[in-house]
């Protein structure tokens, strides 16, 4: 099950469960749709994977299956992939 990230790990933009801006990697790294594309070249920084859409979880899954509470934010902040 997806952990639904609830922010952007590059700029820390809130991403709530029902987010379309949200972009995750095959691991789960979580952006906003900005920092995907604008920053990091649709590449992502910590697996060099591509982006998706994340899934939307309707409101009724979330009632036994809530979204993550823990940020996971890079340190250093993102750089694009050269």
């Amino acid at each position: 099950m997806l952990e639904l990230r609830p922010n952007c790990e590059c700029c820390d933009k809130d991403l709530p469960p029902e987010s379309s801006e949200a972009v995750i990697c095959s691991f789960e790294c979580t952006f906003c749709a900005d920092c995907a594309e604008n920053v990091l070249d649709n590449v992502c920084p910590n697996c060099s994977g591509n982006f998706s859409p994340r899934p939307i979880r309707p409101a009724a899954g979330l009632k036994n299956n809530p979204a993550s509470i823990t940020r996971v934010l890079k340190e250093k902040g993102c750089v694009a992939n050269t």
